[in-house]
């Protein structure tokens, strides 16, 4: 498990046990708590040119337990709902199953919050977010707490250490608290705790120093979601469609899931199409540019993998690596990078969903899926399944 469950696990307590009553619920996420589009805009779709690589069907992958599985297996052992492939801008593979269709938006999960730091990264480079401003400058109401201490910095490496409302930190627990926020079917009965995403942050309190360790925790990602909305005074929803969204050429609106103010589950509310990820995998691959038309700056592209800072070299190699990660993963501005040979980072989240870019070869992969989280189901290991597709593809 590559970290905290989305708001999309609200409903896979069942889902761990029946995947297919899971991918039922999971995929209409707005079905269970209020929604807001992200607007793909006014202008038509950017074309997704093919070249069907046939040779993908003849290759072997090594699965969970040390066996060979074709691609075929690989994907049913993973639950997959949808796989695209693009190498060198052309779709060489697209595949969907389980009646997952390529116009319905799937839920993103923890892969959500790399889009985020993405339009953090660029509003920095802008000039308009001080990443070494404590988190308090911009959201006074969190003066005291452990993310109004931090630095925006921080945020963006997982770097604040807290409990909630006195309790001692625990991961999973404190996932669960924050479903009881966002969906208030879900809170036991006489639940008095917060009602709200800000009210929820508004109980951390520091418990080490911030920037001492790596702690991959939800808050973090709300905390800045509400910076980047108190910098820009607009929604989560409108800031994504503006500087990202409606400029890559999306076919479909996107969405966020709502708490009751109105605020987006930045963290892991997200749903797009696995196409539309793919174009925005395919413009970041590019350095921020679709065409002659920059739509990220090149500078912020270019140094997720190479811009991580020395400061944070001791702590952002995460320590207990998902099993397909190598074991130097690091973390970077809300990106996942796995330290190979290609410079490759994704965007990733819990039950298999994958924006994996890999530069040196030529390559985007998307990957929805709706996989079982038990100890007694190991998980399939889709980092190698992605480099082995991509070093083929380049021949």
């Amino acid at each position: 498990m590559t970290g905290i469950p989305s708001l999309a696990d609200l409903v896979w307590a069942r889902g761990y046990t029946d995947p297919a009553w899971a991918r039922r619920h999971t995929t209409s996420g707005r079905e269970l708590v209020p929604s807001r589009s992200v607007w793909r805009g006014s202008d038509g779709a950017s074309a997704l040119p093919t070249s069907p690589a046939g040779a993908l069907d003849d290759l072997t992958f090594t699965g969970p337990h040390g066996q060979s599985l074709t691609l075929t297996e690989l994907l049913a052992r993973a639950e997959t709902d949808a796989l695209l492939v693009l190498h060198r801008g052309l779709l060489v593979h697209e595949e969907y199953l389980h009646g997952y269709e390529p116009h319905v938006p799937h839920f993103n999960a923890s892969a959500a919050k790399s889009y985020l730091g993405l339009v953090a990264a660029v509003l920095a480079h802008e000039g308009q977010l001080d990443r070494g401003a404590q988190v308090a400058k911009y959201v006074p109401e969190l003066a005291g707490t452990a993310f109004g201490d931090a630095q925006v910095d921080h945020l963006l490496h997982m770097g604040t250490q807290m409990s909630y409302a006195g309790r001692p930190y625990d991961k999973a627990l404190e996932a669960q608290r924050y479903f009881a926020v966002l969906a208030p079917q879900l809170r036991p009965y006489g639940y008095t705790g917060p009602a709200t995403i800000r009210e929820h942050l508004a109980t951390a309190r520091t418990t080490a120093e911030p920037g001492s360790e790596f702690r991959y925790e939800n808050g973090n990602v709300e905390a800045l979601a509400e910076v980047l909305r108190r910098v820009t005074g607009t929604t989560t929803s409108a800031l994504l469609s503006e500087m990202i969204w409606s400029r890559i050429g999306a076919e479909e609106d996107a969405y966020y899931l709502l708490d009751s103010e109105g605020s987006e589950a930045a963290c892991g509310g997200f749903s797009a199409t696995a196409r539309d990820l793919a174009r925005l995998g395919e413009t970041i691959r590019c350095g921020g540019a679709i065409g002659d038309r920059q739509i990220v700056p090149e500078a912020v592209t270019s140094t997720i993998v190479s811009g991580v800072p020395d400061g944070y070299a001791h702590r952002v190699r995460f320590p207990t690596a998902p099993p397909e990660a190598p074991a130097t993963l690091s973390y970077h501005d809300l990106w996942w990078i796995p330290n190979d040979p290609y410079g490759s980072f994704m965007a990733s989240g819990i039950h298999g969903q994958r924006l994996f870019i890999s530069p040196a070869l030529d390559l985007v992969i998307v990957h929805y899926a709706s996989q079982i989280i038990s100890p007694s189901v190991p998980q399939v290991p889709l980092v190698q399944a992605f480099l082995k597709i991509g070093t083929h593809l380049r021949g």
